[in-house]
């Protein structure tokens, strides 16, 4: 299975620390519109701290293209709300 890292910038995708960064503006921001911030950012913190010390590859990988899933979700989403556009297809 391809790796859905591909739709974020290189220097983002292939960088733990910067997915990290990344992530946890994406949660500032979620948890500012919905009055949750401490909360949201917690939980990006405890997933990469429990996560921190992976040696296999192959689980980080998929570690990284989980974060880049949510990453990816959150921007269609606020896309789809400033647009009033659908971008997924539903049934």
């Amino acid at each position: 299975m391809p790796s859905l890292q591909t739709a974020l910038p290189p220097e983002l995708a292939n960088n733990a620390i910067r997915l990290y960064r990344e992530c946890l503006r994406r949660a500032k921001y979620i948890g500012h519109r919905q009055n949750n911030t401490p909360l949201l950012v917690g939980m990006i913190r405890q997933q990469f701290k429990k996560n921190m010390h992976e040696t296999d590859p192959e689980k980080i990988q998929k570690l990284k293209d989980d974060a880049a899933r949510g990453l990816i979700n959150h921007i269609l989403y606020e896309s789809e709300k400033m647009s009033g556009r659908k971008f997924s297809k539903t049934s």
